[in-house]
């Protein structure tokens, strides 16, 4: 019998697979590659949320965690995944740098977001108002990064690749079957998969549909990444990364003409010299209405578990929540009831 039996390696479930292998329990991940919003996500981790000057909930636990989970990822995978860079966020007006100042005022914002306005021209981009940079960001290569450690675990003999088929899947009162495997426990870590998922299909997982670009620009000189409406993350040999856009209705991972236009135009509002769009893919982003994750123990089966709902920070979330997950499980340490799936049973069960 193994420890944990994990459905899906996106960032959720890879988080919690490492994690778990690190505290000594024995694992094995199940995946189909039928979602890729961790593959082709920005990659970006952000302690603000740019749009209305707002600390990201328990951003700075978040950040000690990931540090510390992605160092020692580099050195397990031997490859670099976490690239320290700057956030500048573009300004369009004064008042855009007076909501800047005053929020870089705010105690929990302070460490976040620096006071020395930043004026220096990047060749490529008018910016007569300059930019604020946000501290302690970067991005991860997500795609690098999953199949660095897909192929670590398939060289350990810890993945399957398959679809999981739920009614092969029997619950014990101490353990689970699935066909041939028996564990300890049985972690959903499905991302938008989870509509399929007959155990934790009432939760409300809406995803949200993001689509991004990888542009070439040589005129646009930057070493920085640039958020405004869109992020442009510089990726060398002229490449860049371009994103995202959010659509709540269309639930595919399939481009859209739509969303190229939308990205198009706001790319012409940050930059001022040609481009040309090399790649152009989309995904479904596990998001939930609160904005929190999903996170927690099936009502009724001790053994079902989930991991799910990180939405457009999961390299920021992932180690984090994996943790709480694995924490919980093994050393019967409450969830936090921002994240515990309780909070949507009805008020006597809670």
């Amino acid at each position: 019998m193994i420890d944990y039996l994990i459905v899906g390696s996106g960032l959720a479930g890879i988080s919690f697979a490492e994690l778990a292998l690190r505290s000594d329990k024995s694992i094995l991940v199940l995946d189909n590659n039928s979602q890729n919003s961790s593959k082709i996500a920005g990659g970006l981790y952000n302690p603000v949320i740019l749009k209305r000057f707002s600390e990201v909930w328990q951003a700075q636990e978040q950040l000690v965690l990931m540090n510390e989970f992605y160092t020692f990822l580099e050195e397990k995978l031997k490859c670099k995944i976490d690239f320290k860079t700057p956030i500048l966020r573009k300004f369009f007006s004064v008042e855009e740098q007076n909501n800047w100042f005053a929020a870089s005022d705010k105690l929990a914002l302070a460490p976040f977001l620096s006071t020395q306005l930043i004026f220096k021209k990047y060749v490529g981009i008018d910016s007569p108002y300059g930019y604020g940079e946000v501290l302690q960001t970067g991005y991860v290569d997500t795609a690098l990064l999953l199949n660095k450690y897909r192929d670590y675990l398939k060289q350990n003999n810890l993945f399957q690749e398959e679809s999981f088929d739920y009614d092969a899947l029997q619950v014990e009162s101490d353990c689970i079957h699935y066909k041939d495997i028996k564990a300890r426990h049985i972690i959903f870590a499905e991302g938008f998969g989870m509509h399929a998922n007959p155990y934790f299909k009432h939760l409300p997982l809406d995803g949200t549909k993001g689509e991004l670009f990888i542009i070439k620009a040589p005129e646009l000189d930057l070493d920085v990444i640039v958020n405004t409406s869109v992020f442009i993350l510089p990726l060398g040999n002229d490449l860049f990364k371009v994103g995202a856009t959010y659509n709540w209705k269309n639930k595919t991972d399939l481009p859209t003409e739509e969303g190229k236009i939308e990205l198009i135009e706001r790319i012409k509002e940050i930059i001022m010299c040609n481009f040309e769009i090399v790649e152009h893919f989309a995904g479904v982003r596990p998001t939930v209405k609160d904005r929190r994750p999903l996170v927690g123990t099936h009502q009724n089966y001790k053994s079902i578990h989930i991991l799910n709902g990180l939405g457009t920070r999961g390299v920021m979330l992932g180690p984090a929540m994996a943790k709480a997950l694995l924490d919980n499980i093994e050393n019967k340490i409450p969830l936090n009831a921002a994240i515990d799936i309780n909070r949507f049973l009805p008020k006597g069960q809670q």
